[in-house]
């Protein structure tokens, strides 16, 4: 029988497409907010680099820095009702939060392209980062709720329709800058897509939020192929905490990457800045392309845990490579790989993981994981702002830090899940 609720999970997708894009508009129009937020120094941006004096160098580096600072309040927002727009969302239902979500980002948009300064874009960043939690708190319950039989695989299309998102940005950027039109065009575009869908929102049929799962679908099945158990208690002390800074971790790889890859591409391997927006897209297309190959990876061959240990690996070696070698040819290839590895569901992989050893305590504890991963989206523009002072290259050396440590954290995540669970026969 058709799901009635497909075409609710379609508006709840195109949500996250434009999320994708509003994760990286910023960094896309770093150079144009950059003059817009110092308008003093704007004359500089449309000189050409190699005509700029040392002084004005430091000066567009200065300016480029703001950008990054209102970056943080995207975190800064998200913290603020991280926990509020959940219990709310569970009280009141999914349909509302949805619904303003789509509001909440239309306003930061456009608040954007009207600020005058660093401290009132700062505050229309904040009003961005409530409307992700907004988004989050109505939509993945949603999802759940709407594909009851698969929670996991409706969640995490959200990552391809974030992929898709930063996938297509940098070519409706590319198509603006081709015809010499107004930045702010790919501002006004996202927004239509959410201003028509909150209206389509409105129409849709939602899932009864105080439905059990078992009232949700009556043939609902267990099932317990090839799960393993645990021998021992878990011990939040040690994969509990690792867990908990893999959260942070996870999120700082990508939100590094998804960042600066375009100002890194141009400012450090020279490229033009549309062939630096080809790089953005290689990440979306390595974003993409991961999430629907990790899915099948994790349903059928591979445990997620192997994949949290392995992705942030890769992510540490590519970093490496880009930093030591920044050619145009390895910012396309970086940004695949970094899309494919970084973004492509280690966090979500991660907090399935964590729900393994964590069973009778998920709420709490996923909480506390959820709020590391904001607090890295708070925290992480401010080292980008600081690096971009120095050299941009150190933004990469920074990030495969980052993720080496991933990969150390999940390492003794992968031990301690070979010493405490029992195995089926069959698979280990």
């Amino acid at each position: 029988m058709k799901n009635k609720f497909l075409g609710t999970s379609v508006c709840l997708y195109m949500n996250y497409f434009v999320h994708g894009m509003g994760a990286i508009i910023l960094g896309l129009n770093i150079d144009f907010l950059a003059a817009q937020f110092n308008p003093d120094i704007a004359h500089l941006f449309t000189i050409a680099k190699d005509l700029l004096t040392p002084d004005q160098t430091v000066l567009i580096n200065s300016a480029k820095a703001d950008v990054y600072t209102v970056m943080m309040g995207l975190g800064v927002g998200r913290l603020l009702v991280l926990f509020i727009m959940g219990s709310l969302s569970d009280k009141f239902g999914r349909k509302p939060f949805v619904f303003l979500g789509g509001l909440f980002y239309i306003g930061f948009l456009l608040g954007i392209l009207v600020s005058p300064n660093l401290e009132i874009a700062f505050l229309f960043a904040v009003l961005g980062g409530i409307a992700n939690s907004t988004l989050d708190a109505g939509t993945y319950p949603a999802l759940m709720e709407a594909f009851p039989k698969a929670p996991g695989s409706a969640s995490i299309l959200t990552k391809a329709a974030i992929a898709a998102g930063q996938s297509v940005l940098p070519i409706v950027m590319g198509l603006i800058m081709a015809a010499q039109g107004y930045y702010g065009w790919s501002f006004f575009f996202c927004c239509i897509i959410l201003a028509l869908n909150a209206l389509v929102v409105l129409k849709m049929p939602f899932p009864n939020h105080k439905l059990t799962p078992e009232q949700e679908v009556e043939d609902l099945e267990t099932i317990e192929k090839d799960v393993p158990t645990l021998k021992t208690k878990a011990n939040f002390w040690i994969e509990g905490i690792c867990f908990i800074l893999i959260g942070f971790t996870s999120t700082a790889t990508f939100y590094l990457v998804s960042s600066c890859l375009k100002d890194f591409s141009q400012t450090v391997a020279g490229m033009d800045s549309a062939g630096a927006g080809y790089s953005l897209t290689s990440y979306g297309i390595g974003t993409l392309a991961s999430v629907f190959l990790t899915a099948f990876l994790v349903k059928s061959l591979v445990r997620p845990v192997y994949i949290v240990v392995i992705y942030p690996l890769l992510s540490t070696l590519m970093l490496i490579a880009l930093y030591i070698n920044p050619t145009p040819t390895m910012c396309i290839v970086a940004g695949f790989v970094l899309g494919f590895t970084a973004a492509g569901g280690v966090l979500q992989l991660a907090l399935t993981t964590m729900a393994e050893f964590f069973p009778s305590g998920k709420g709490k504890v996923l909480g506390i994981f959820f709020t590391s991963s904001s607090i890295a989206t708070a925290t992480i523009p401010f080292l980008i702002s600081y690096l971009t002072k120095i050299d941009l290259r150190y933004v990469m050396l920074s990030d495969a830090i980052i993720a080496g440590i991933g990969t150390i954290l999940a390492i003794i995540v992968l031990v301690r899940y070979r010493t405490i669970f029992n195995f089926p026969k069959k698979s280990a």
